[in-house]
């Protein structure tokens, strides 16, 4: 059975945001995507979105493990593994991540964590 598109389109920037590039990245995004900061704020449009990543250091990198992925005609959810790099330190999570695709593009993303404190504290330190 073939991979629904909407799955590919998530793991496509999965994919993108493991080799830092950016124009993949904006590629998968919608121009008024809503981003659901894990235990933080909601960032509204594209824009802003790349404004408040670009805000981390310039060594800042996320890479991700896709330990499973399901999607169907409006949601994806990926569970993910993924190491955030940032200012010479890293540190380990896990996320179980939800997205509205419409028309190829994420149009909103949540993320659950197995432990939200300890995000917030390690990515409160670059903010």
């Amino acid at each position: 059975m073939a991979e629904h598109p909407n799955v590919t389109v998530v793991r496509e920037l999965m994919a993108a945001f493991n080799e830092g590039d950016d124009e993949r990245i904006r590629a998968r995004m919608a121009d008024d995507v809503t981003w659901h900061m894990i235990g933080g704020e909601t960032t509204e449009g594209l824009e802003a979105l790349a404004g408040a990543m670009s805000a981390m250091d310039d060594d800042f990198s996320i890479t991700t493990d896709l330990h499973d992925i399901l999607g169907n005609d409006e949601h994806v959810i990926a569970l993910v593994s993924a190491t955030a790099n940032v200012g010479g330190q890293s540190f380990q999570y896990r996320t179980a991540e939800i997205m509205h695709v419409e028309d190829g593009k994420i149009t909103e993303r949540w993320a659950f964590s197995d432990d939200t404190a300890a995000i917030n504290e390690f990515f409160g330190r670059f903010s």
